[in-house]
């Protein structure tokens, strides 16, 4: 499984934290889109690539750190195909992928602890999508839109 990352300042720890912990416990390849430091950085150059290489096929799920979560969520959700969900525990983490079909997790930096993020982030990546007849119907409304509305 391949593994987007990207994150601004405020979110570069909890990620490299994060690619850490997840490499002891997942078999998984991660791809770094940045933040690499702790100097300022703006969140939309390291989401959207991230979220870009989600929506490609190149990576099956993506993981997005900033300060609030909130900014990376706007920018992650702006690209086609791409659902993103911030998560703030375990269960919303497990929703997001059975109910959503979220592809792309997104987490608070400022406010998360990185033994949080982990057990939300393996949630996330280890919980299928449940397909559901009403889930299914419901991301065929959400694709149906994209086509007709995104280019």
């Amino acid at each position: 499984m391949k593994v987007a990352l990207g994150s601004d300042h405020a979110g570069f720890g909890l990620k490299e934290e994060l690619k850490k912990r997840l490499a002891k416990r997942l078999e998984a390849e991660f791809l770094d889109f940045g933040a690499f430091g702790s100097a300022q950085a703006d969140y939309p150059d390291h989401g959207f690539p991230a979220a870009q290489a989600v929506a490609s096929g190149s990576c099956a799920f993506g993981i997005l750190v900033c300060g609030s979560g909130i900014g990376m969520s706007i920018v992650a959700n702006k690209v086609k195909g791409i659902r993103a969900a911030l998560c703030l525990d375990t269960e919303s983490a497990r929703l997001a992928r059975e109910h959503n079909d979220a592809n792309v997790l997104v987490l608070v930096g400022r406010k998360t602890s990185a033994e949080l993020a982990e057990e939300i982030a393996l949630v996330f990546l280890q919980t299928p999508f449940s397909g559901e007849e009403r889930h299914a119907r419901r991301i065929s409304k959400i694709k149906k839109f994209e086509d007709e509305h995104l280019p």
